[in-house]
This record gives C-alpha cells, sequence and structure tokens, in this order.
C-alpha cells in the first residue's frame, strides 16, 4: 500500500493581516540635483532665516566691543598692548575687522539668500490671492469659529444679499455673489490683505538694508585727524591721520574743504563737591571753506557738523604743549605743538616727542602732562583738576636711533625704547625733567635745553561720508510701517447666507473666519448681523389698532 505525504504550504495572509510582515520602508537615493533641492529648502525656510538673523546679532556683538581698525586704529593699538597672550585668537578670528571677516560676511550673506528665497515665493503666491475672488461659501456656516443665525421676518432674501453687500464694502471688503449646489445664494467677502502686504513689505526692508549695507560700504570712507587749536586742516587723502575708504572711493571722490580749529572750550562742573572737575559741555568753534563758502560753525558731542557732504564727529580732546628743544649754541632743533593723550578724567596725559636731528644724538623723550599738579602720598606726580591750574610737564629721556631712517611707518605716539638708552627719569642716576610753561631746562649730557611753552588744546575729528545713510533710514521706515501692518491689520472671511423659512421671512446665516487669533471676530460677526436685522415699526396709533 503507497501512502502520499502531501506538504502544505503556509496560507497566503490578507494585506491587511496583523500577522503579516510589514517590508521595512526604504529612503530613495538622492541625485546631486536632490541634495541641492533639499540644501536650497533647508536654508529659505522662515526657521533658517530666524536663526541666520539671530547669528547676525550675536555675531556683531564683538564689532561693538572690540576696537575696530576701520573706526578706532589707535584703541586697537592699545587693546594688543594691553592683552598680549590674547593676540593669536584675535588675529585668528578676524575680531580686529569683524564686519569684513570670513565668518561674517559667510552669516550675512546666507541671510541674504535665505531672505529672497523666502520673500520670493511669497510675493507670487500674494499676487495670485490678491487677483482671486473671494473664495466659496461654505456648506455648515455653523462649524466655523464665528457664527449667528436669525430669523428675518417679512424681508426676502435678495434685499437682506444687497444690504450685506453694501455694508460689506464699505468697511472695504471685497465680496463676490455666490450661490450653492443647493441653489441657496450668499455673500463672501474677504478683507486684511495689507496684513501679508506688510509682513512682505517688512522682509522687502530687511532684504534692501543688507543690499544698502553691503554695497554701499564701498562707497562709504571715514577718517580722522587731530586739529590743534589754530591749525588748519585740508580735506586730502594724505592729510588725514589715519583713512579708511571703501573699495569704490578714489582720490576724486574725497569732498575738498578746508577746516580750521578756532578754539576748543569745555566746561566744568564748579559748585558740586562730588562732580567738581566734570565737565558739561565741549565745544569745537570752528571755520569750514568750501569753494568760495566761509562758515563758522560749531562741533558738539552727538551734534556732528555736515560740510561738503560729509559729517565731522568730536571724537576726543586733550592739550597740546608747545615744546622747544634748543642745541648747546641755542639754536631751534625742534618747535612743535605735541598732541598728549589723555589717561584718566583730570586729563593726566601721555606724549612722546622725537627729535630726529639738530643735536648730537637722536633724542626719544616719554612725558607725562599734569594740568593741576598734586603730590601723592608716594611722592609721585598727579593732576587734581582736568583745567590748566598749575601745569608742569615730566619728561623721561632716551638716546639712540629712533628707526625713523627705515622706510617703516611709525606711530607718532609710540616711541620703542628697546633699542634706545634711558638717560633720565626713574632706574637711572638722572631724574626726569620737570618742566614748567616759560622755563627752559637743560637735557641730561649737555645735548641742549627744552623749554615748555603755551599748552592749546587739540580736538580728535572724524570725517566721516556714507553714501547709505538716506536709503538705510527709508528702509527702516518701511520695515517698521510692515511691521505695524502685519500686526495690526486683521485677516478675516466674512459670510452672509440667507435662505427662505418655511413660514415665510428670511433665515440669516453669518459667520467669519480669521487667519490667526482675533478677538474682534464674533463682535464682528454680531454687528453685521444687527445691521441687516430690520427694526420694528412701532405700532400706530388709532381706531384700527386692536384693544388690548
Amino acid at each position: 500500500m503507497r501512502v502520499s505525504i502531501r506538504s502544505e504550504q503556509a496560507p497566503q495572509l490578507p494585506t491587511d493581516h496583523v500577522d503579516r510582515p510589514v517590508d521595512e520602508p526604504t529612503n530613495p537615493r538622492l541625485s546631486v540635483s536632490g541634495w541641492a533641492r533639499w540644501a536650497w529648502r533647508q536654508l529659505t525656510s522662515m526657521r533658517t532665516a530666524l536663526v541666520l538673523l539671530l547669528l547676525l546679532a550675536v555675531a556683531a556683538i564683538p564689532g561693538s566691543l572690540i576696537p575696530q581698525r576701520s573706526s578706532d586704529p589707535n584703541g586697537v593699538i592699545q587693546f594688543d598692548k594691553t592683552n598680549p597672550g590674547w593676540m593669536w585668537a584675535v588675529d585668528l578670528l578676524q575680531l580686529h575687522d569683524v564686519f569684513g571677516s570670513v565668518w561674517f560676511s559667510a552669516i550675512y550673506l546666507l541671510l541674504f539668500a535665505s531672505l529672497i528665497g523666502c520673500v520670493i515665493p511669497r510675493i507670487r503666491h500674494h499676487l495670485t490671492a490678491l487677483l482671486a475672488p473671494p473664495p466659496a461659501t461654505p456648506r455648515n456656516l455653523s462649524r466655523l469659529p464665528a457664527h449667528t443665525r436669525r430669523v428675518l421676518p417679512d424681508t426676502p432674501p435678495g434685499a437682506v444679499l444687497d444690504a450685506a453687500e453694501q455694508a460689506l464694502r464699505r468697511q472695504q471688503y471685497r465680496t463676490r455673489r455666490v450661490r450653492g449646489d443647493d441653489g441657496r445664494d450668499s455673500v463672501a467677502a474677504e478683507r486684511g490683505y495689507l496684513r501679508e502686504t506688510g509682513n512682505l513689505l517688512f522682509h522687502v526692508a530687511l532684504l534692501a538694508v543688507l543690499v544698502v549695507v553691503g554695497v554701499g560700504g564701498g562707497f562709504r570712507f571715514t577718517g580722522q585727524r587731530v586739529l590743534v587749536e589754530g591749525q588748519t586742516f585740508a580735506s586730502t587723502r594724505i592729510a588725514y591721520d589715519s583713512f579708511t575708504a571703501g573699495r569704490f572711493i578714489t582720490d576724486t571722490q574725497i569732498p575738498t574743504f578746508s577746516l580750521t580749529l578756532d578754539r576748543f572750550r569745555v566746561d566744568y562742573v564748579l559748585d558740586n563737591v562730588n562732580a567738581l572737575g566734570m565737565p558739561k559741555t565741549f565745544d569745537a568753534q570752528v571755520t569750514t571753506t568750501t569753494g568760495d563758502t566761509r562758515q563758522a560753525s560749531s562741533i558738539r558731542v552727538n551734534e556732528p557738523l555736515p560740510v561738503a557732504g560729509t559729517d565731522i564727529y568730536l571724537l576726543g580732546n586733550g592739550y597740546a604743549p608747545t615744546l622747544t628743544v634748543r642745541n648747546p649754541a641755542g639754536k631751534i632743533v625742534f618747535s612743535d605743538t605735541v598732541p598728549f593723550l589723555p589717561q584718566d578724567a583730570n586729563l593726566t596725559s601721555l606724549g612722546i616727542v622725537k627729535v630726529p636731528d639738530g643735536l648730537a644724538e637722536q633724542v626719544g623723550l616719554v612725558g607725562m602732562l599734569y594740568p593741576t599738579r598734586a603730590t601723592t602720598p608716594t611722592g609721585a606726580f598727579a593732576s587734581s583738576y582736568p583745567d590748566l591750574l598749575d601745569p608742569v610737564v615730566t619728561f623721561n629721556v632716551y638716546v639712540g636711533d629712533l628707526g625713523l631712517n627705515t622706510g617703516v611707518p611709525v606711530s607718532v605716539y609710540a616711541l620703542d625704547t628697546s633699542t634706545l638708552t634711558q638717560i633720565a627719569g626713574r632706574g637711572t642716576p638722572t631724574p626726569a625733567l620737570q618742566l614748567v610753561p616759560g622755563t627752559p631746562v637743560p637735557l641730561p649730557d649737555e645735548l641742549g635745553t627744552i623749554e615748555l611753552g603755551p599748552i592749546p588744546r587739540f580736538a580728535s575729528l572724524e570725517i566721516a561720508a556714507d553714501p547709505t545713510q538716506t536709503p538705510t533710514l527709508i528702509a527702516a521706515v518701511a520695515a517698521m510701517a510692515g511691521l505695524a501692518l502685519s500686526l495690526f491689520v486683521p485677516r478675516r472671511r466674512l459670510w452672509v447666507r440667507t435662505t427662505t423659512a418655511h413660514h415665510g421671512g428670511t433665515v440669516l446665516e453669518v459667520a467669519g473666519l480669521a487667519r490667526g487669533d482675533d478677538p474682534r471676530l464674533q463682535p464682528t460677526v454680531d454687528t453685521l448681523a444687527t445691521r441687516l436685522t430690520p427694526t420694528p415699526k412701532p405700532p400706530r396709533g388709532g381706531s384700527d389698532d386692536p384693544v388690548p
């Protein structure tokens, strides 16, 4: 007897059976163009734009805390001297040139591209919405966030819709008549397009600011100049103490004018013990000449003087002692007013004097000016008041090669003493020189004499030309206007539908929908319904009136 064993196959499970194995989803491979589209979508998302905007604001912080070469070259020198251990990090991160650094420019350009990618599709979509009619009336108005229903006796539906259309148009709604599939007539209305217009205006204005700042920076220049009372400055590139120009600025584009510092006046507090000596006002009285026009003006703190398309700002002030050096034969070998840089609120000031010729050796002097001499408990000099009540100047004297013949530019406010020999001052047998006005003092080693003359004031001025100010102001005002529109203009859609009631009259439905939170939506719907509801007429008196 033959027995055949038949192998049974596993039954086929339905596709929706709980025990049927599910294939693991696999992500399709992206091509180079696919990855590019994905990167562009990520870059042009609003979230990325907000993150980049925040990064740009954070990246600008070092530019306001650390001196920048473009605006404060002397501050850069002082910062590097005070923080020598951080020089490697400052140079690596370009912290003295933050706004022109690679990393700041990268954030700037990415934000620019992100905003363009966000704004252009939204403008296209907004234009389409502006040209499109209001949307059709929903089938079930009671499901909308704001809704009211009323019965109007003795009022035909057409008259109600006509009144609704007129009322909505008076409120600046766009309207259209709609007939639904069920044969019921309605009015669809929409307003508030200025909300999205303001939003787009804000972003376009932000783009304009980025373009103006980025491109307009090539047409800006700033220059600094120290002027002593009585000196005249002519605006040419070589006449500035420091000059920073955009890449598109040429010498012919620098405005030509001259400026004379006639007097620098400072008013101090005199009647308050705690604030004694504090300055109240700074006033640089100047005469400007532009072409054939001469004009006397004043420059004060935060009150720049406009001249020939530039703005002249008052940055600082101090004293510039007049110093005269004679050789042993009495011949003048050096005579000049030397600006001394203030070191404290009482205008204790540091100055450098270099005498390269006329003496047996080159002489360098490091001096301190004390406008009102006072003596500390240790016997050192100090200044007790910022005005010139009892001035004295002390000098440490050095001899040797001043390094002026190497062809390398050297700051007039610094003296490299590493290659010089000190012959007077602390640490030498000869005490520091002490000068008072009008009294010559001999230099050590019979080199000659030095005399302190009048001590006029100087003003540190910044001359800046920035053609981006007006466009930036316009863009900023447009951004504020766009932001106000996007915040305070509500975007609403209203629908009014009428139906003939079974017992006569008209059933009125009014509904509204808002984009975002709108606490005034329901009151608006109720007000419109009330306006469309006819006021009942009072009964007229007479013999036909029913007897109560």
